[in-house]
């Protein structure tokens, strides 16, 4: 009797505690960026297009309610010891993005893919010097590393200045709940979610900063 009185609370911490991992799964970042995406096709949100040249300037603008980024498999001549020369499968630099049904075919050039509603720092200005000083245990670079990656599953206040890919500045985005990462099946992009809102980085030189340098 007494043993089955003491196994009550503790179903019930582990009840509480299924929840709040529940809970904070939901509201991770990582969680968002996976309902925002499903097998590399952006749907569902309308997204706009921003196609730049290596000095900055915008010089196309595409908008569409169903966007789809597709790599392209090339065949590459390789050299194995073994077999000799032969070919490998590799990711092409070409992309083709498809818009509402009607395609883009990409190769070199920046593109941003911004969802509805994020909108850019209309104050920006570039960041010429950060000053921070180590306080404690906590700032540690083992330690800060296994926190930040953690954080960042989160999602966590940084800001994201984006240059051509010759140094130029284009824009910066700023978040309170911004989670990042590359993607795997996409050559030189990089992901973004910030405050729930997609950003998909393609061929740029770009920073992400936590909020707490620039303060």
């Amino acid at each position: 009797m007494n043993n089955k009185k003491a196994l009550i609370p503790f179903g019930a911490l582990a009840v509480v505690l299924l929840a709040m991992v529940i809970y904070f799964g939901v509201r991770s970042g990582w969680f968002k960026s996976q309902v925002n995406e499903l097998n590399g096709t952006i749907t569902g949100n309308t997204y706009e297009a921003q196609f730049f040249s290596n000095t900055g300037e915008k010089f196309m603008t595409a908008v569409g309610q169903k966007i789809n980024i597709r790599s392209n498999i090339v065949q590459e001549q390789a050299y194995n010891d073994n077999d000799g020369w032969g070919y490998v499968e590799t990711l092409s630099s070409v992309i083709t993005i498809t818009i509402d049904g009607s395609q883009i075919e990409s190769c070199g050039s920046t593109v941003l893919f911004i969802e509805k509603g994020l909108e850019p720092d209309a104050d920006f200005k570039a960041i010429e010097r950060i000053e921070s000083e180590a306080e404690g245990l906590g700032d540690n670079t083992l330690i800060a590393n296994v926190v930040n990656r953690y954080k960042n599953f989160f999602g966590k206040p940084i800001v994201v200045v984006i240059q051509s890919q010759l140094g130029d500045p284009i824009c910066a985005f700023s978040g309170k709940e911004v989670y990042w990462e590359v993607c795997q099946d996409l050559p030189k992009t990089t992901k973004l979610m910030i405050d729930g809102k997609a950003l998909y980085i393609h061929r740029a030189n770009f920073q992400i900063i936590d909020k707490d340098l620039l303060e």
